[in-house]
């Protein structure tokens, strides 16, 4: 018989990778990241979702951001793709990194 124990990591799993997976067509990201000494990962068995931590009440997402926009709206272009994702979360973003912008 399968408890709510048994399955909790499988679900974690499932959203971090649907979050990661819509996070990173957004296009003006150019990936997820950590940030060293701040972990911002969803850890299951076996693996970890780097730059993707799915909690409680929050998900939070750590990118890369492509040169260009400002980054309140890449903020806005990662939240938009994840809301409906995770409707009774807050979604916090954290942008790490920018690329550089091409020659």
């Amino acid at each position: 018989m399968t408890t709510r124990v048994d399955r909790a990591p499988t679900e974690a799993a499932e959203l971090a990778d649907q979050i990661a997976a819509a996070v990173t067509r957004c296009p003006d990201v150019a990936g997820l990241t950590e940030i060293p000494g701040i972990p911002v990962a969803t850890y299951l068995p076996g693996r970890t979702v780097s730059g993707v931590a799915v909690r409680a009440g929050e998900v939070e997402v750590c990118v890369v951001a492509r040169y260009g926009l400002p980054l309140p709206q890449i903020a806005a272009q990662v939240r938009q793709a994840v809301a409906p994702l995770v409707p009774d979360r807050v979604v916090d973003v954290v942008i790490a990194d920018i690329t550089s912008p091409e020659a």
